[in-house]
């Protein structure tokens, strides 16, 4: 297919008269056709995405950290019969720090299912 809007799409871009060079760059139809850029030989590593990780859990920290500081009015609980007095930032961050444990105590039993499932299916595979 040629470029110029004006040629034939039935005459090919190398025919002409005898002797004149071919449509397009003259020095196209003499170098090798250039290779795709080489991919990257370096892949992403668990310890860059460990680093990442720790810069968001580090800003994640700042953060929480700004919020107890802004939030240091005291505020009365009450669980199960217990009263207590902490600063609010203080029982917010207990509260997400609960909220996490818990959530790493359900991924934790999960995981041992599935591991243990996966050992089952491998011994009854061999």
């Amino acid at each position: 297919m040629s470029s110029d809007p004006f040629a034939s799409p039935d005459v090919p871009p190398t025919s002409g008269t005898p002797g004149t060079p071919p449509l397009g760059n003259p020095t196209a139809a003499h170098s090798p056709a250039k290779a795709p850029p080489p991919e990257s030989a370096v892949h992403r590593t668990r310890a860059a995405a460990l680093w990442a990780a720790l810069t968001l859990g580090f800003l994640v920290l700042i953060v929480l950290l700004i919020f107890i500081a802004q939030n240091t009015e005291s505020a009365e609980f009450a669980f199960l019969g217990w009263r207590w007095s902490l600063p609010l930032g203080v029982a917010i961050l207990f509260a997400a720090v609960a909220g996490g444990l818990l959530t790493v105590a359900v991924g934790a039993v999960r995981m041992f299912q599935l591991r243990r499932a996966a050992k089952k299916n491998l011994k009854a595979g061999l």
